[in-house]
C-alpha cells in the first residue's frame, strides 16, 4: 500500500472542522462530506430548503473532484445525511439523481441524523476511484 495523499483545495469550501477535502491511497479516494456552504463566502447564510442545499453540496463535491482531476463518473459510493429525513428524502433524491446518468448511479446509503454542522439539512460524502493506467 502506498502512502496516503491528503488533498486540500483553495477553490473548495473552507473546512468547518480539522479534516482534508479528500484522502487518496492506491487510487481510492475518500471525499469528506460537504456542507451546503458557499465556497466563495464562508459567512454567507446557508440556502433555504433541501433542494438548494442539496445542489450546493453536490456542486461542492464536484469542485473537490475537479481538483483531483476527476468527475462524478469516478464516484462509486455516496453517503447522504439528512436532518429531516421523512420531509426531505424525496426532494433530495430528485436533485441528487440529476447529477448522475441513470445507468451510472453510485452505491449509496442515506440516513437520518439529529443535527449537522451549521444547522445544515444535508451532507454528502463520496468514495471515488482513479482510473488505472
Amino acid at each position: 500500500m502506498s502512502a496516503p495523499i491528503f488533498h486540500n483545495f483553495n477553490e473548495a469550501p473552507t473546512q468547518v472542522a480539522p479534516f482534508s477535502h479528500a484522502v487518496e491511497c492506491d487510487g481510492w479516494i475518500q471525499l469528506t462530506g460537504q456542507m451546503p456552504t458557499d465556497p466563495n463566502d464562508d459567512d454567507r447564510p446557508l440556502a433555504e430548503g433541501i433542494e438548494l442545499q442539496t445542489r450546493r453540496v453536490m456542486d461542492n463535491l464536484v469542485i473537490v473532484l475537479r481538483g483531483l482531476g476527476l468527475g462524478l463518473e469516478h464516484v462509486l459510493s455516496c453517503r447522504v445525511y439528512l436532518t429531516e429525513f421523512a420531509r426531505d428524502y424525496s426532494a433530495m433524491n430528485t436533485i441528487y439523481r440529476s447529477y448522475f446518468p441513470a445507468d451510472r448511479l453510485p452505491a449509496r446509503t442515506c440516513v437520518g441524523v439529529t443535527a449537522l454542522a451549521r444547522d445544515a439539512l444535508v451532507e454528502i460524502d463520496m468514495i471515488a476511484r482513479r482510473p488505472s493506467g
